[in-house]
């Protein structure tokens, strides 16, 4: 009688089995809520790599920036972002008052690579010589400069910013809700991801083309409110785990994505793209 070949397990029975050390609770102080008239939007923010924007988006959301404007762009396959859409306005009285926070930032493209650890992925990617993870965020690095910088995958929150590289003051945001634009990276400012949440900004409506801005007010998405997880009452916070992208657990989920060995799958692929790496998110436990 011929062996049954060996049975390897799920990514789902993997996490299924993780040990309650391999999960991190979000930190309140990192955290961003955007409630909106659909639900909760949860948002990680990456101090390691974009702390002065980190800071000023702090403030922003301390002082209510946000509260009462909308998602005024949403393009097909690419982006929603939200801020004040009449900044730009000739009206200048129009726009929202930045209150206490800065009105210029630098540039935080990339950052020296000898800082958290960096898990690294073996699987080759076209935008950097070396891809993998640092403290939950998507990163890339490159060993002949000693840097690293976060990657445009879904999910990824980033700060708006002119033509000018430090042009941006982390009020206008954006997120990405199509194809992972790593065209963008070490162009533009990722300060986070999110965490929980991506299908209530992935699900609306698409703006005219060329670049999905709304004509009329009245089609944007109203932003009840952006805070600190920190600054809400604990009873009304979002508790979540992620997974850590440091653990065992982590590893072998990754490699049963890589290479599928269900009785679906012929050919296990041998190989997983950066962006389609799943971070794993949980409701944490009490």
């Amino acid at each position: 009688m011929a062996e049954e070949p060996p049975r390897h397990p799920s990514a789902k029975e993997i996490l299924d089995a993780s040990p309650a050390a391999d999960w991190r609770t979000l930190d309140p102080a990192n955290t961003l809520y955007m409630d909106l008239q659909a639900g909760r939007v949860v948002i990680e923010l990456a101090p390691g790599f974009a702390p002065e924007h980190v800071a000023n988006i702090r403030t922003l959301a301390r002082e209510g920036f946000w509260d009462g404007l909308g998602i005024y762009r949403s393009q097909d396959n690419f982006v929603v972002q939200f801020g004040d859409a009449d900044a730009d306005a000739e009206d200048a009285a129009k726009a929202k008052s930045l209150g206490s926070a800065k009105t210029e930032l630098p540039a935080e493209f990339a950052r020296k690579a000898d800082g958290p650890a960096f898990t690294r992925l073996p699987d080759v990617d076209g935008w950097a010589p070396e891809v993998g993870f640092v403290d939950g965020f998507p990163a890339a690095r490159d060993p002949a400069t000693g840097e690293a910088w976060l990657a445009h995958c879904y999910g990824a929150l980033g700060a708006g910013r002119g033509g000018p590289p430090d042009s941006s003051n982390g009020s206008e945001l954006y997120v990405v809700t199509g194809q992972s634009p790593r065209q963008l990276d070490r162009n533009i400012t990722l300060v986070g991801r999110v965490v929980k949440g991506m299908e209530l900004l992935s699900a609306i409506p698409r703006g005219p083309e060329p670049m999905g801005f709304y004509e009329k007010p009245e089609e944007r998405t109203p932003i009840i409110a952006i805070r600190l997880a920190s600054e809400v009452p604990e009873s009304e916070r979002t508790p979540l785990q992620v997974l850590r992208t440091d653990s065992r657990t982590f590893a072998d989920a990754t490699e049963a994505r890589r290479n599928r060995r269900d009785d679906w799958y012929v050919r296990p692929a041998g190989h997983i793209d950066l962006c389609n790496v799943p971070l794993p998110v949980r409701e944490a436990k009490h």
